[in-house]
């Protein structure tokens, strides 16, 4: 008996995860899908070297967001999601990161269901794991820690409440997104909960693009290190570069 094959589903809107920045970590499933696009809704955060593989046949809608600045409001990009979704073309919405990450996906997700219109998710690498390769460490190690938190330095209510008592218990690791603003506040919590304020903190600012920086602090100097910070940034919370690291095993011995 012939087997018989049937066309996938059209998909009315692929979100795809662009990683933070370089093309290098980019899926070769979201490049697929950037291929077959005709409409690719993107945030503010995706690298430039992601944009430029878009195929010039595909029309751009730049629908931005950026914490405590101007921003496209939610609302208006559920609007432009659905509305482009429902003339039938290929519609990628491409985040920066993961999407499922601080992507505000679900909210999306929902605004596409109510309109009846389908949807896939491929995931990207997420900021806290290209930095801390970045600085030759992993989020987790046995012995450390056994687990690994991602928190918000700051949500619609303004900088966010978190489990303060467990993150300041020794050999925690933490990564902290859009923790800029909020770096006195995070670091007032933590040492008020007994955080030592030698804990080694690394903030890593556009991550995995050219103009990556990497500073080497602790929660003590959280708040200076982070003053100079322009680009997006994550905050990795009880660890320090290898190389630091290294260099400090080797002056005490």
């Amino acid at each position: 008996m012939t087997p018989v094959s049937f066309p996938a589903p059209h998909v009315a809107v692929t979100f795809v995860g662009a990683g933070p920045g370089a093309a290098q970590h980019l899926t070769l499933g979201a490049y697929q899908a950037l291929l077959r696009a005709d409409v690719v809704i993107h945030d503010r955060l995706v690298g430039a070297e992601i944009l430029a593989l878009i195929p010039p046949t595909a029309r751009r809608i730049d629908m931005g967001k950026e914490g405590f600045g101007p921003s496209a409001s939610q609302s208006d990009i559920n609007a432009t999601l659905v509305a482009q979704a429902l003339t039938g073309v290929q519609v990628v919405r491409l985040k920066g990161g993961d999407c499922g990450i601080f992507g505000r996906l679900d909210e999306e997700i929902e605004a596409l269901e109510a309109a009846n219109l389908s949807f896939t998710i491929l995931p990207g690498l997420t900021s806290a794991t290209v930095a801390a390769a970045a600085i030759g460490q992993s989020l987790t190690r046995r012995g450390r820690n056994a687990s690994l938190r991602i928190v918000t330095g700051h949500d619609i209510a303004g900088f966010a409440e978190q489990d303060w008592h467990g993150l300041a218990a020794r050999g925690q690791v933490a990564a902290i997104y859009m923790g800029k603003k909020s770096a006195r506040f995070i670091q007032g919590r933590l040492m008020m909960h007994g955080a030592s304020s030698d804990t080694p903190v690394t903030l890593i600012e556009n991550v995995s693009r050219p103009d990556q920086r990497v500073i080497a602090a602790t929660l003590a100097t959280l708040p200076e290190a982070a003053l100079g910070l322009e680009g997006p940034a994550v905050i990795l919370y009880g660890l320090a570069p290898r190389r630091a690291v290294s260099a400090l095993k080797e002056a005490i011995a």
